[in-house]
């Protein structure tokens, strides 16, 4: 069963998320849910980028929310099964890095 993080687990996850990005480019804790905005180089890149979270998102069950304007897309993670940010909002935020 999917757990709701605790504040303590949430801070330390993402520390570890953001260890290796630059402060402009981390993830943050905003109204409940960890977000961030991607740049991309293009429009065809940003959504290329979707496409693929959206495969992985499908297998993870685990959908985003989340907008995309030209070369930008803003991602809000939670799971709205436990009210709450969870362990699979941090493997999707992860998954999201390795394929940026």
């Amino acid at each position: 069963m999917i757990k709701k993080l605790t504040q303590a687990q949430i801070e330390s996850a993402l520390l570890e998320l953001n260890a290796s990005l630059p402060e402009n480019e981390q993830w943050k804790l905003q109204d409940g849910k960890i977000t961030k905005t991607f740049l991309f180089k293009s429009f065809i890149r940003a959504f290329g980028w979707m496409s693929q979270m959206a495969i992985w998102a499908e297998k993870m069950n685990h959908h985003p929310e989340w907008a995309n304007i030209y070369d930008k897309v803003d991602v809000k993670l939670m799971t709205h099964d436990v009210g709450g940010i969870s362990e699979l909002d941090i493997k999707l935020a992860n998954k999201m890095e390795m394929f940026k």
